[in-house]
């Protein structure tokens, strides 16, 4: 098995007509993604090498079945094409785009938690199943298949933990972005419990970052009803209180939010935390062998 995205996957992806929207959307297919359609209002009826394209989601479920949506749209409309998918009946949302208001995403949120529909993101590098599907942005080269699932706020500290896991010979079960926005779909907590129920999980790394309290969250969630061994990385020692860095939650103000109070919650639970994404994988794969 694998979390959120598999090869079961029939993916719509909105934006599939833009610059971003056609390069995610074919290089995903190219790495074994089940890409049935794109969504563009107005462009109904063409098509991006092969991949047809509706003028709305509801169609695109409709005609071809599409039970994944990809949203790669400008920030102003991206809160609407989740609520669209979400709508035409979409199981599973991921919004890869960044820059989407807080206030639209919070009414977004609920909308998807009342439908039970799984959102991931916005602002995050997607999720990928390593030999099944990939969605989003995530270089799938960087990874093999294997028995450790990833979970991260940040896109290219998962791209480096998981080449780090690859070097050291140990491959992934499923990765997943969640994003570091202040609103996000699912966090921590939500994704940790998909990988427990993962019989070909594990054990788990969680690459968490300044800003937030998701990863104190996790770590109490982690200690009461995870079975599974997890290993923690926080990027961020270094930052300055008050100064955002890299996503819009990544901010800290006095004592709350920072890398070592996070660092001390997790280890707290007797979750070893890594001084680098190096270490991280290293310590990873010593839980995974012992």
């Amino acid at each position: 098995m694998s979390i959120i995205v598999d090869q079961d996957t029939r993916l719509v992806v909105a934006g599939l007509t833009g610059r971003e929207g056609s390069f995610h959307g074919l290089r995903n297919r190219e790495q074994g993604t089940e890409v049935v359609a794109g969504v563009t209002p107005g462009k109904g009826g063409q098509d991006v090498e092969g991949i047809p394209v509706f003028d709305t989601v509801a169609e695109a479920v409709s005609e071809t079945g599409a039970n994944t949506s990809m949203i790669l749209v400008p920030p102003p409309f991206a809160a609407g094409a989740m609520d669209e998918a979400i709508d035409a009946g979409i199981g599973t949302v991921i919004a890869i785009t960044e820059g989407v208001p807080v206030m639209d995403m919070l009414d977004t949120y609920w909308k998807a938690r009342d439908a039970g529909v799984r959102l991931i993101g916005p602002n995050c590098p997607g999720v990928l199943s390593p030999g099944k599907a990939n969605v989003g942005i995530i270089p799938a080269e960087f990874f093999e298949a294997g028995p450790i699932g990833v979970v991260s706020k940040s896109g290219t500290l998962t791209y480096q933990i998981g080449n780090e896991l690859g070097q050291a010979g140990a491959g992934n079960s499923s990765i997943v972005g969640i994003g570091g926005d202040p609103v996000v779909g699912s966090d921590f907590v939500d994704v940790l419990a998909l990988f427990e129920d993962d019989p070909e999980t594990e054990m788990v790394v969680m690459v968490g970052e300044i800003g937030g309290d998701a990863e104190e969250r996790a770590a109490e969630y982690i200690a009461e009803n995870l079975s599974k061994p997890v290993v923690a990385y926080i990027a961020g020692f270094t930052a300055p209180p008050g100064k955002q860095m890299g996503h819009a939650g990544a901010i800290i103000s006095g004592s709350s939010g920072t890398a070592q109070a996070k660092k001390d919650a997790l280890e707290a639970k007797g979750i070893r935390v890594g001084k680098s994404p190096t270490e991280t994988a290293t310590i990873a794969v010593e839980v995974l062998g012992g």
